[in-house]
């Protein structure tokens, strides 16, 4: 009660300019409307509207610098002193209403959290902007002088007279000494116990010195007389809607709008503040500000002033009533019950006040506010957003408040683009040779994608893509386009992944259709992915006309990044196989080419649709030398080439791997496989089942999904002709781990447990040896490839964390978070590091090299592996360095290795 006592005798003094002719007498109004206020308030938050069964409710300071502005609004439309005070006294009371309304949507709608959206620098500013008008307000209370339209040299001559001097700098004093006071005692009852006791010191040196309280008030020391002769009620009769001019009160919306926009800011403030310091866990915020709005409504429609719960540092009663027992709601009916007893009493102890009581008071809360503001954030925020808050304090303080905060929310707005603009939209930048789809191929298919995979190129795009990041992807896409670049390292596919990207604006849209253009004219495709039809991105692309139903194949949009992958290396297997880039036997040739995607289901017609007809070019040289090495390398004896079945399917799939053994070593293998005729949507195993067999796949495809651990997420990934599917599980006798369905009719060789039995017994266990080494080392690939598409999988759907290394076995370990999954890569890959995007890939101290490769672990302690060197494992397995832009150009470099046993029972994962 105290504490409220002294608040109302300081703030509620100052609710109207004492500058204003009609309002010089308005300090017992201002007093009575303060207690009124705080009345409502703790009546309704004790009465079960907030969850603080002691919240102490108590006028709005904040609001005393808008009402001023509000009175100078008004200063400019009416001369007539009633009209004006009407008029004032229903501005004040509608703003009181508005913010009661305002409070009571957002919490009706639960909308409790729009204001965290508010930049907090901004509220800081202010905040101080507040604390400027208080300490000028101080000084104009204290030296008894008209409001201050700014600092002149008279103005400065006054303050440091004589008789003006003492007026001021005591209670700039009084104020200093309390808060070297309170920086080393915290006692709550410093505070009001401090200022109870200045009016008593004063009155006893007073006596002393034999100053009547006459001469007090004449040389500036207590307040006039007149001050304190207003009746508690009067406020109420000063309504009058005759003489209330409305249209002068249409022209104080932007400052009651201005009120009510930063009273909002504070409950999300003092609710959370007040529930630390008591240790109340069950806030709910959207209750508070229906009690906030029902408080402030109620205070409005009687005539009265905004209100909230209080408890900010500067301002402590809540605490304050806490910790001296205020703790039950039965406390806060007797607090509001003092309060009226007070407020019944009548302003009349006013006339008796020292005024450098209430000027000490008024400068603790501005010099609190200013430290708040321009102090205590230095250093702990941006030089942008600190220089932002001194200029919201600077016009606030010279010029207006409403004005203060639209510069501040444009300055806000400044600060979002440049900060924003800042981010890094491009993720990432990588070459179609780093990485590659899912779909296991054979390694023939797959050296010549590894080369022709340079003419794609992938941009990961990552946030919301506006005018301030879109520049950058249009001068990455124009660098990759440049002549420079054209002339060594062209490309037929542009690969623009938007599953990382949140939104796209009107300008980024428009950016992508001139970027669409540029990419046509050299004949480039460009493929989109991650941007389904329905999302927001898909109907930003699509509302400018980036792509339609009749793209003509300029432009592809895919599901993901892997269908988008595999698009483009489909493309490049038609022009495999096509005449344009089938070179001639030389005459006398002894071979002929095994057509290795015969099996694979592609048009045969309009081969080339995709491809220019080329005289020369660089992007058909690429091509046509890609493809020379590839059929050189595919070429057989002719011999064998029209051998029955399973022999070549063998041949095309083994041989790659075990270049050492011959024809006739897989001619006697021939028994020990199974033709079987699978139709589409066969199901061939699934989760937890023993592993009967595994398959050689000669024509069709399967499809193995794998449910990650959690089971909200799987992954695809597609076998095609030419490879083999469940080897390593069927090897390790280890339950199936994947769903295998049959994508299309398929022939498949299969070989199951009892004819592997037969194999050993009948061609000894040194050649079933040979032969388990071989699918080891398949299974090596594939497994590389499977980690690609869990990665790309990943960096899809999941947020990227650094790479760190295991602290109880020191592997490495990339590590992908997401709300609903976790999915941890150990050991890693020699294309994951490039996945993972610029410039978090450099390596930093407490760091780990990201190694390909699986190792495979024995279950027989007899077993031995051989590891190739690192060096070794270089050479076998190049990866060309991949250059990205925001890397400056700079290419990354990998390690890799490769590690499969020899003998023994092997656990891996199929």
């Amino acid at each position: 009660l105290a504490q409220n006592i002294l608040d109302a005798l300081s703030y509620g003094l100052i609710t109207y300019p004492a500058s204003v002719p009609a309002f010089a007498n308005f300090g017992g109004i201002g007093y009575s409307q303060f207690f009124v206020s705080c009345i409502v308030a703790q009546l309704v938050f004790s009465g079960g509207g907030s969850i603080f069964d002691g919240g102490n409710g108590s006028m709005m300071i904040e609001v005393v610098p808008f009402y001023h502005a509000i009175v100078g609004t008004l200063q400019h439309h009416i001369s007539d002193d009633e009209t004006l005070v009407a008029t004032t006294m229903f501005a004040f009371a509608m703003s009181t209403v508005l913010t009661g309304l305002a409070f009571a949507t957002l919490g009706y709608f639960k909308l409790g959290r729009l204001s965290e959206f508010f930049p907090r620098h901004i509220l800081v500013g202010t905040i101080g902007g507040v604390g400027a008008f208080l300490l000028v307000t101080g000084l104009e209370v204290s030296t008894r002088t008209e409001e201050m339209d700014g600092f002149s040299l008279e103005l400065l001559k006054r303050f440091f007279s004589a008789s003006v001097l003492p007026l001021w700098t005591i209670p700039l004093a009084l104020a200093v000494i309390l808060r070297v006071i309170t920086s080393r005692y915290s006692h709550p009852l410093i505070f009001p116990v401090y200022f109870l006791s200045i009016p008593a010191i004063f009155y006893a040196i007073t006596l002393v010195a034999g100053v009547s309280v006459e001469t007090l008030r004449d040389q500036g020391w207590v307040f006039e007389a007149k001050s304190a002769n207003n009746k508690w009620y009067e406020f109420w009769t000063l309504y009058d809607l005759r003489k209330t001019d409305f249209t002068a009160v249409l022209e104080t919306l932007p400052n009651q709008l201005a009120l009510v926009f930063f009273g909002l800011l504070h409950v999300p403030i003092n609710v959370p503040s007040l529930a630390i310091s008591i240790g109340e866990d069950n806030v709910d915020t959207n209750r508070e500000l229906v009690a906030h709005g029902v408080s402030n409504l109620a205070s409005g429609l009687i005539g009265s002033v905004p209100n909230y719960l209080v408890r900010f540092a500067y301002l402590v009663n809540s605490l304050l009533f806490y910790q001296n027992g205020g703790t039950t709601r039965i406390s806060g009916f007797m607090l509001s019950l003092g309060s009226l007893g007070v407020l019944l009493a009548g302003p009349s102890v006013i006339g008796y006040l020292p005024i450098c009581v209430v000027a000490a008071l008024i400068f603790i809360l501005g010099f609190d506010l200013v430290k708040e503001a321009l102090w205590d954030t230095y250093g702990r925020v941006s030089t942008f957003e600190y220089g932002t808050i001194w200029i919201i304090v600077a016009v606030m303080t010279i010029w207006d408040f409403t004005i203060g905060l639209a510069v501040g929310l444009i300055l806000a707005c400044v600060s979002f683009v440049i900060l924003s603009s800042r981010r890094r939209a491009i993720r990432a930048i990588l070459n179609g040779d780093v990485v590659q789809s899912c779909v296991r191929r054979h390694p023939i298919q797959s050296s010549f994608l590894k080369d022709a995979g340079r003419q794609i190129r992938i941009i990961k795009l990552q946030g919301f893509l506006f005018f301030g990041t879109i520049s950058n992807v249009e001068i990455a896409v124009r660098k990759i386009l440049d002549a420079a670049n054209w002339s060594t390292d062209p490309i037929r596919y542009l690969v623009v992944d938007f599953s990382s990207a949140s939104g796209v604006d009107f300008s980024a849209a428009e950016a992508f259709v001139r970027m669409q253009r540029l990419l046509d004219e050299r004949g480039v495709i460009l493929v989109l992915c991650g941007c389904p039809v329905d999302s927001e991105v898909g109907i930003a692309l699509r509302s400018v006309g980036l792509w339609t139903d009749t793209s003509d194949g300029k432009v592809v949009v895919l599901e993901n990044l892997n269908d988008a992958l595999e698009h483009c290396e489909n493309a490049f297997l038609r022009s495999l196989y096509s005449r344009t880039f089938r070179p001639p036997l030389a005459p006398g040739s002894s071979g002929s080419a095994i057509p290795i995607a015969s099996q694979i289901d592609m048009p045969k017609a309009d081969l080339d649709s995709e491809f220019e007809n080329f005289a020369s070019s660089p992007r058909a040289n690429h091509l046509r030398l890609a493809a020379k090495e590839t059929i050189t390398k595919s070429e057989v004896s002719p011999a064998h080439s029209n051998f029955q079945q399973p022999l070549p399917i063998l041949l095309q799939s083994f041989k790659p791997y075990a270049p050492d053994l011959n024809e006739d070593y897989f001619f006697r293998l021939m028994p020990y496989f199974t033709r079987v005729t699978v139709p589409r949507g066969t199901k061939l195993w699934s989760v937890g089942e023993d592993p009967d067999a595994f398959y050689v796949i000669e024509a069709g495809m399967l499809r193995a999904v794998y449910i990650l651990s959690d089971g909200s997420h799987s992954i695809s990934e597609s076998m095609v002709a030419g490879t083999v599917a469940g080897e390593l599980s069927f090897l390790s006798r280890t339950k199936r781990n994947t769903n295998v369905v049959a994508e299309r009719d398929s022939v498949l060789w299969k070989m199951d447990v009892d004819a592997h039995e037969r194999m050993g017994k009948e061609l000894g266990w040194a050649t079933a040896r040979k032969f388990e080494e071989t699918v080891l080392k398949i299974a090596v690939a594939e497994t590389e490839v499977l980690m690609v598409r869990r990665t790309l999988f990943a960096l899809s759907t999941n947020k990227r964390s650094l790479t760190r290394t295991n602290s109880s076995t020191g592997s490495p370990h990339v590590e992908f978070v997401r709300r609903d999954l976790s999915a941890t890569f150990p050991s890693g890959c020699t294309r994951l590091k490039a996945l993972l995007g610029a410039p978090e890939v450099i390596e930093r101290p407490g760091w780990s090299t990201i190694e390909c490769g699986v190792s495979f672990t024995s279950a027989t302690n007899s077993s031995t592996s051989a590891r190739r060197s690192e060096a070794e494992a270089r050479a076998a397995h190049p990866l060309p360095p991949v250059v990205s832009p925001e890397l400056g150009g700079h290419p990354l470099s990998f390690s890799s290795s490769l590690s499969f046993p020899r003998h023994g029972t092997y656990m891996g994962m199929q």
